[in-house]
């Protein structure tokens, strides 16, 4: 009996010991920091998770539904998992929008704005961060107006301008009239070959911030070894540029891909556009295929959405590291 309670006594005073020195505070310290990152860590999940349900859901929702045969759209059992799953929606739009020649149309469409943007904006966002001249601070200012005003404010211009297309009266001058490019997709390129295109000002200051953190040295170099502005230009700072120009190129490909505010101004044909389909593809069922019931209509149109947005998702998940580190040193975050 005496031994063992010597030996808690000990024990006692080793623990008391270790409650006095720095291992027990700094032990303590760890553990109070540990749980502290351990709660910061489960709210941080807890909020991505919102946010990514907030933002997946509905695209989860139509994807879902899309797969939903007439019994489970109005199974009221049946929430997310449809019980007897078709494809038959995606055979029937497929058809009905021309989904594979209609896609290249577009996808050509957007691609061919795509070069013309990127090509456009760099040289103008490199004038901009490299070049002083009189009037520079004044048409920059206009490039902000351009990322600021929406352009339904300057619909009716736009639509007057090249409803009567005639650039200084040459037209008239030469056809004795002006020309009507409403119903084609010049417009498109007109514009966003003069630096004026969708979005354009948002993609000039995107290379105007970028051109401005690369250092002077690079061109003095070229300039030294004999280069000309427009080679130190195309074999230099582009280059140096990748990161900006892929994520300029994915905006205007997407944006490009999903307008339909300038397609309808314009009155472009929806055989380029499928997103103009897609706004006419339940009344196309209705008529055409007489599928008059709306909730069996909303199905059909959620496989058509599903269509249209499958090449953007290509597209991201090709691009998305390159995409990232170009957002990341492009100056437009932070």
């Amino acid at each position: 009996m005496g031994s063992e309670s010597k030996e808690k006594k000990s024990i006692f005073l080793r623990f008391k010991e270790y409650r006095q020195g720095k291992d027990f505070h700094n032990d303590k310290k760890g553990f109070i920091a540990s749980g502290k990152k351990l709660i910061i860590d489960i709210f941080r999940f807890l909020i991505i998770v919102g946010i990514s349900y907030v933002i997946l859901s509905p695209v989860i929702g139509i994807v879902v539904n899309s797969f939903f045969s007439d019994a489970d759209a109005y199974n009221p059992m049946v929430y997310m998992i449809p019980q007897d799953p078709t494809t038959s929606r995606y055979d029937l739009v497929l058809e009905r929008l021309n989904y594979w020649t209609t896609c290249s149309k577009t996808l050509l469409y957007s691609a061919s704005l795509m070069l013309i943007q990127v090509v456009i904006c760099s040289m103008v966002g490199y004038g901009f961060a490299r070049f002083n001249f009189p009037g520079k601070n004044i048409l920059f200012a206009c490039v902000v107006v351009m990322i600021v005003i929406p352009a339904h404010t300057i619909m009716l211009p736009l639509y007057t301008t090249f409803k009567n297309f005639d650039p200084f009266g040459i037209i008239t001058l030469i056809k004795g009239a002006p020309i009507n490019l409403m119903g084609s997709s010049a417009p498109m390129y007109i514009m966003t070959a003069l630096g004026c295109g969708l979005r354009s000002g948002l993609y000039i200051y995107i290379f105007n911030q970028f051109f401005r953190g690369l250092p002077k040295e690079i061109e003095e170099a070229a300039f030294v070894d004999g280069a000309g502005v427009w080679y130190t230009y195309f074999r230099i700072m582009l280059v140096n540029a990748i990161p900006s120009v892929i994520t300029v190129a994915v905006f205007s490909m997407v944006w490009q891909y999903n307008d339909t505010f300038y397609a309808n101004l314009f009155l472009i044909s929806s055989d380029v556009i499928i997103g103009m389909k897609i706004s006419t593809l339940q009344a196309t069922i209705a008529n055409l295929d007489k599928i008059l019931d709306p909730t069996i209509q909303e199905l059909y149109l959620d496989a058509g959405i599903v269509l249209v947005m499958l090449p953007v998702v290509i597209i991201y998940v090709i691009l998305q590291r390159h995409f990232i580190e170009g957002v990341e040193r492009s100056g437009i975050v932070g």
